[in-house]
């Protein structure tokens, strides 16, 4: 009876213990032992760079109003210009962004590879989704796959939102043959998707960190800032790299 008192008396103790340790390891892991990238400031940017990606992009929609896609391809500091950006087509079932049509038209006209994304309603139909983006995006040889940003559970169970998305994804690549890019922050990615679409490609947004994303696959674009300058854009512009080499870039172009 004296020994069970003492043993109770030292659970406690143990219990913080094997807390201390957890968080010791994992304060090591995160300072010492996770990769890091070297970040490079360029006030011309106005952030700091990830090196070694040599691959640069930004992502536009309404938020940046007028945009002079002449100067925006114009622009280079150092090796780096910008070299692909997606625009936001649509959201939801009906509502279609008002610069949409301007900027994939001006993109064309420079060296810039464009793409197209849809922002995603989960308590709105799907499939209405999908086709309302097929309406207003028709993909040329050249361009970028499809992207569809997720970003909230929209009052929706996880259940529901998964299925949609699914719903979505088949929609749409059945349109246009090829496999849609999947958007998310890397928290909800990370807790909602993580298991339910290993065949698609993800770009995932990750800000302000010295090292890239840390998921159970291989990323294909980061979104690495949401505050960045570019010549041409007076509002400030999200930043991305692409994961690999300008050849393997040029393989994921539309065909």
């Amino acid at each position: 009876m004296a020994q069970k008192k003492r043993s109770r008396r030292f659970l406690p103790y143990l219990i913080v213990t094997v807390f201390v340790m957890a968080a010791a390891l994992i304060f090591g892991w995160n300072h010492f032992c996770r990769p890091r990238l070297e970040m490079v400031r360029y006030s011309a940017f106005g952030i700091n760079m990830p090196k070694n990606y040599r691959v640069h992009g930004i992502d536009v929609s309404r938020y940046q109003r007028w945009i002079n896609w002449n100067l925006v391809s114009a622009m280079r500091v150092d090796s780096i210009a910008i070299d692909f950006c997606f625009i936001k087509a649509t959201e939801g079932e009906n509502r279609v962004d008002p610069f949409f049509s301007r900027n994939w038209k001006a993109v064309k006209q420079t060296r810039i590879v464009r793409g197209a994304y849809h922002y995603f309603r989960a308590r709105q139909d799907a499939v209405a989704q999908a086709n309302a983006f097929i309406r207003q995006v028709r993909l040329q040889p050249g361009d970028l796959p499809p992207v569809l940003d997720i970003e909230e559970l929209d009052g929706v169970s996880p259940a529901r939102m998964v299925d949609g998305v699914r719903q979505w994804i088949k929609r749409i690549e059945k349109h246009y043959g090829v496999k849609p890019i999947l958007y998310a922050g890397s928290r909800f990615y990370t807790t909602y998707l993580e298991d339910q679409f290993p065949e698609q490609p993800i770009w995932v947004a990750h800000y302000y960190k010295s090292f890239a994303p840390r998921l159970n696959r291989s990323w294909m674009f980061w979104q690495h800032n949401d505050r960045g300058r570019v010549d041409g854009i007076s509002h400030l512009v999200d930043f991305n790299v692409f994961a690999g080499p300008r050849s393997e870039f040029d393989k994921i172009r539309i065909l």
